[in-house]
């Protein structure tokens, strides 16, 4: 018997999880006849309102990174050109000087309007301009923060690239005198970029080798791409997706490799480089992705966009464009729709009938019981009954 008095069609005491009669009645109708929320029509000026100021700090922090970006590095750099016995010091730093494969300019911008182009597609089901808009901000965030921590070590601390002996172009009667100095008998002569020949700014370039600004724009953007593909397709969740799907997932990292690897190939980076730079871009793009999307690995609520109702330029009422949806996120399970709330995949039951984000991984931490029928994101579905 429950809170009520009542029993179950058993005959038996209702235990507290079993639904009445009447809510699995309803349940039922709602299986039959699942809610799509319609949602007020998307307002641009609204939107610019909640995100403005993010635009606003993109284009400073975007603007700093090209002014460090132009800036000599920090005059603290010194080396050594021969060691005692007159062989070179760093034969790993003799390459000489090429042409990058990819320039860093198209390195960001494949990093950005490569997942923009997929953000584009989805909207063929998704259906949703501030999911566009919002994602394609995610991304902004992801890159140039990445960008920003890379230009500001690599100018203040850095290191040397492969082709540095090649571009200083040192002064060998200065180098050939210090080594004849009677007090560098035991001590191995150090120099700064005085001793340098070469042109100005491929010094400067040449002593800004770690991190790679490739590896972490590479890796902010295409990432993020991976997380994304892995939360609208359903790579990883409760089912076994089609394996087009899984090439699709690691796709863009394959792209993120080739992109820094080829640094090494053409001799402006050195591993270590390019592992820095790559572990930049991975951490911002994990960020980035949180931010904008309710979960990375929980496949119930990784394809949600995460609401935004108010910002400093957006502060008298919140923006609820959805009747019923509050501010923020409840990670709690429903029977209303929009199209947004469901990936693009449409496997695995993501669909208005069914879905099976309702029971979750095992070990999930969530708010959802296990113990009854219940309904879904994607419609009434069996959670689990105890017997």
């Amino acid at each position: 018997m429950d809170a009520t008095g009542s029993r179950s069609s058993s005959g038996q005491p209702r235990t507290s999880y079993e639904p009445t009669l009447e809510a699995e009645s309803r349940m039922w109708d709602l299986e039959r006849d699942p809610v799509a929320l319609e949602a007020s029509p998307f307002r641009i000026f609204a939107w610019l309102r909640l995100h403005g100021v993010d635009i606003f700090t993109l284009a400073v922090i975007g603007a700093l990174c090209l002014v460090v970006h132009v800036s000599d590095p920090a005059p603290n750099r010194v080396f050594p050109i021969f060691n005692l016995d007159g062989s070179l010091a760093y034969p790993e730093l003799a390459y000489p000087r090429k042409a990058q494969i990819i320039p860093i300019w198209a390195s960001a911008l494949m990093s950005i309007f490569i997942p923009t182009l997929f953000f584009a597609l989805f909207q063929i089901r998704r259906k949703s301009m501030d999911d566009f808009l919002t994602s394609f901000m995610g991304i902004l965030k992801s890159v140039v923060t990445a960008a920003f921590f890379q230009v500001v070590i690599k100018t203040l601390i850095g290191s040397l690239c492969p082709h540095f002996y090649s571009v200083c172009d040192p002064d060998l009667d200065i180098t050939r005198q210090a080594l004849s100095d009677p007090s560098s008998t035991n001590i191995l002569p150090m120099f700064d970029r005085s001793i340098c020949r070469g042109d100005n700014e491929h010094i400067n370039d040449a002593l800004e080798s770690m991190p790679s600004g490739h590896a972490a724009a590479a890796w902010a953007g295409l990432f993020f791409l991976s997380l994304y593909f892995n939360a609208q397709l359903k790579v990883i969740s409760a089912h076994n997706p089609a394996y087009w799907k899984m090439v699709l997932f690691f796709t863009p990292l394959l792209g993120a490799c080739l992109l820094s690897g080829y640094l090494v190939t053409d001799g402006h980076h050195h591993f270590a480089d390019i592992l820095v730079g790559g572990l930049i871009g991975v951490f911002t793009a994990l960020v980035a992705f949180c931010q904008t999307f309710a979960s990375i690995t929980d496949f119930r609520f990784n394809h949600i966009l995460l609401p935004r109702a108010t910002s400093l330029l957006h502060r008298k009422e919140p923006y609820l464009p959805v009747t019923g949806r509050g501010s923020w996120f409840s990670y709690q399970a429903d029977h209303t729709f929009l199209p947004r709330d469901l990936p693009v995949a449409r496997e695995g039951g993501w669909t208005y009938g069914s879905a099976e984000q309702v029971g979750g991984a095992p070990g999930d931490a969530t708010a959802l019981s296990v113990n009854y029928r219940g309904v879904g994101l994607g419609g009434p579905g069996i959670v689990g009954r105890t017997k």
